[in-house]
């Protein structure tokens, strides 16, 4: 951008059809849309919900997701009465819904609406009256609103946005009374979000064909060999049960005094549970450790097994890329010989969810080390059977990893062409 146009505002990224179109104008939401919420005297209790099929579904925070779009696979929903006591939060497809009270500032674009639904109290529905439908949405989205919306909530136990500080929210639009350059920008952002939504589709349905898999070539309760078996192993006989401990060394993981930060900052990684996500392995940490603090731990060698046994994440599993330390709510598997890394890493995910449930219903649930060793899983006899299943699913697990980079990386576009063609409001 010139210098000219530093104080202008424009935006950054600008079609070129716009280009000499002038600066955009300043508005409040208020102006551009209806702003409707549930009425207090028309709230409902838990004897106004009902099963799916009897009545409506009602939108909650939950039913958003971090991509701006409605996921309706768990409803809430209530009487066909208390649908049609509020026809001015009816759902209809091209509004835009926002969450007003603690999730404050969620947000999504209403369309291919599964049943009628309406929203419950912790949302409030804007209905585009002087603004282009889609280019709401993003606007909503956009960190113009987004700054503002933080803004005003402060920092209460229950973060509230009343509809009329909503309604006086700054926002920027376009000179055109058209809207073509709304129109083009949504278009332009649709899109990419279409992309996003098929690449999300192709990850689910990977993810789906992977666990059918696993059901398929491990052993179910109650089995000892699996449903499907490698042709050339199909006379190789049961698998045997084994503990845990048996088939490797049990490490848990120790934490260096964190009061000493030269023991912390280096080149060395330092696993804890926020670092193991839904891919397969860990080859970045969000803390690191020095020589010096590595020294003070016990060492984890490269592709082991990580599982964790402590914590409201009791169960999720992964593998270290690199020589790495873990903290105390992670038992390390460092397979004996004769034994598979990889095949235990797809067995622990197969069985992750019943190895959880020895840590019972604690407010801290925890799997001991003890506990974890004797955990009894079937394997086969031959090293060669554990390397055939650990192959077919480090084969799926590097196309799960690959589509899951490309998917975040099209959604880090999208974030740049959103704040792009949007001028920023200057404080």
């Amino acid at each position: 951008m010139s210098k000219t146009n530093e104080n202008k505002l424009v935006p950054r990224l600008r079609f070129p059809e716009f280009k000499n179109a002038g600066e955009w104008r300043k508005s409040v939401l208020g102006q551009l849309v209806h702003i409707k919420g549930r009425i207090g005297y028309r709230g409902y209790t838990t004897d106004d919900i009902v099963k799916k099929g009897e009545g409506a579904i009602t939108l909650s925070p939950s039913n958003f997701d971090e991509n701006g779009n409605l996921n309706f696979e768990k409803c809430t929903y209530i009487t066909w009465s208390k649908y049609e006591e509020s026809p001015e939060i009816q759902l209809e497809e091209g509004q835009t819904v926002l969450v007003k009270t603690a999730s404050v500032g969620k947000t999504a674009y209403v369309q291919n609406l599964p049943e009628k639904a309406t929203v419950n109290p912790q949302i409030v529905v804007l209905k585009a009256k002087d603004i282009q439908k889609r280019f709401l949405a993003f606007t909503i989205a956009h960190p113009n609103i987004q700054i503002q919306i933080k803004n005003c909530v402060g920092a209460g136990a229950i973060p509230n946005l009343s509809q009329e500080s909503i309604s006086k929210f700054l926002v920027l639009v376009p000179p055109d009374k058209e809207k073509k350059e709304q129109q083009k920008i949504a278009f332009c952002l649709s899109s990419l979000d279409e992309v996003i939504t098929a690449e999300n589709q192709k990850l689910e349905l990977l993810k789906e064909y992977k666990k059918g898999l696993l059901q398929n070539l491990f052993p179910q309760e109650g089995e000892t060999v699996p449903k499907f078996r490698f042709k050339e192993f199909e006379d190789s006989g049961k698998w045997e049960e084994m503990s845990l401990g048996d088939v490797a060394e049990i490490v848990t993981g120790n934490t260096p005094p964190t009061n000493d930060i030269s023991s912390y900052g280096g080149n060395k990684m330092f696993v804890s549970p926020a670092d193991i996500s839904e891919t397969r392995y860990v080859a970045k940490t969000k803390t690191t450790l020095s020589d010096k603090g590595f020294a003070l731990t016990r060492h984890i060698k490269r592709n082991s097994v990580l599982f964790v046994c402590i914590g409201s994440t009791i169960g999720k599993v992964a593998q270290n890329k690199f020589e790495c330390a873990t903290n105390q709510q992670i038992n390390s598997l460092v397979p004996h010989e004769g034994y598979s890394s990889d095949f235990i890493y797809s067995l622990l995910d197969c069985n992750s969810t019943k190895i959880a449930s020895i840590a019972g219903n604690h407010a801290v649930p925890i799997i001991n080390k003890s506990s974890f060793s004797a955990v009894k899983l079937f394997f086969p006899s031959k090293l060669a059977e554990q390397q055939k299943i650990a192959s077919c699913f480090s084969a799926i697990d590097e196309l799960i990893n690959a589509l899951n980079k490309k998917t975040i990386a099209f959604q880090l576009h999208k974030k740049g062409l959103l704040q792009g063609l949007f001028p920023k409001i200057k404080d």
